[in-house]
């Protein structure tokens, strides 16, 4: 086991955990998460998702537990495949794990040198080199903007495309050395963490496949079954928060006759939950995660 769960506590507490219920966390990484809700259940079942290759090795011998490789995209198929009915609650870290970012061969960290790959999952068709290397000027500035929030995407992208006119852009190092010139002192490490995520975002489809899994989590929940998610930045935390709010990605208000707004969930969480400061000192990844809690109707 790799992973080291942020918010432990929080997470598990916000699932209102019943012994004999029946739960998932689709974000399985080191098992961390998935661990502390099986001790809490007696006859009940977990069911856990990961695409990464890798996480297959934690999947605990228990019959109490199901391990399914897939994305969480797909979530509502394969519930119904293995267990048919309603679910008790749902847990999503959606984090990239600590064992993801220290693997120099995934390309998800700035610090070591490695291929530029940073797909989350083998089974994804384009890396990001095919994403570098191919994507024009446009839509690299796009990608930037929205999915890195970078403040001179069309600088940056610039200088990528005229790096790869030299010779094809293959690993974290070089990408790094093609970028060098727009790196401000003091924040390099920042808007190389806002290049790395905006092409992780964009070889994973990652807010695609979020709001996939939102969408059918209403249809999966029990009344009263519980949506727990944390996120790290902004972009997803809005989708989560909107979906929260009204059922939807855009966070498009409907109302019935009344003016009352239709949703799905009861919020629990008002305000995001967020890491103590000692588990910040500890746990770096905990410092920029936020949880939401909500409820089905």
């Amino acid at each position: 086991m790799y992973h080291n769960p942020v918010m432990l506590n929080e997470c598990i507490g916000g699932l209102n955990i019943n012994p004999d219920g029946v739960y998932a966390d689709v974000t399985f990484g080191g098992g961390g998460h998935s661990r502390a809700i099986l001790d809490r259940l007696t006859t009940g079942h977990l069911y856990a998702f990961d695409q990464d290759e890798d996480a297959a090795a934690n999947a605990f011998d228990d019959e109490r537990f199901t391990f399914i490789p897939q994305n969480f995209r797909y979530f509502k198929n394969f519930i119904q495949l293995y267990h048919g009915g309603q679910i008790d609650g749902v847990l999503a870290d959606l984090g990239v794990s600590s064992h993801q970012f220290d693997t120099p061969e995934k390309g998800f960290s700035t610090r070591f040198d490695g291929p530029l790959d940073m797909r989350m999952s083998q089974m994804t068709p384009n890396d990001a080199a095919t994403v570098v290397n191919t994507y024009d000027h446009a839509d690299l500035t796009r990608i930037l903007r929205l999915y890195g929030e970078m403040q001179q995407p069309n600088l940056i992208a610039s200088d990528i495309v005229m790096a790869r006119e030299n010779e094809p852009i293959e690993t974290t190092e070089q990408l790094k050395a093609a970028v060098q010139r727009r790196l401000p002192r003091g924040k390099e490490n920042k808007v190389l963490a806002q290049l790395f995520q905006a092409l992780r975002i964009e070889v994973n489809q990652e807010l695609e496949a979020l709001s996939a899994f939102l969408t059918q989590c209403a249809d999966v929940l029990k009344p009263g079954g519980r949506l727990v998610v944390m996120s790290y930045h902004s972009l997803e935390d809005r989708i989560v928060k909107n979906f929260m709010k009204t059922g939807n990605a855009e966070g498009k208000e409907e109302k019935d006759f009344y003016g009352n707004l239709l949703t799905p969930y009861h919020i629990i969480t008002r305000k995001p939950i967020v890491s103590s400061d000692e588990e910040t000192e500890s746990n770096s990844r905990a410092r920029s995660a936020k949880l939401r809690i909500a409820e089905r109707k």
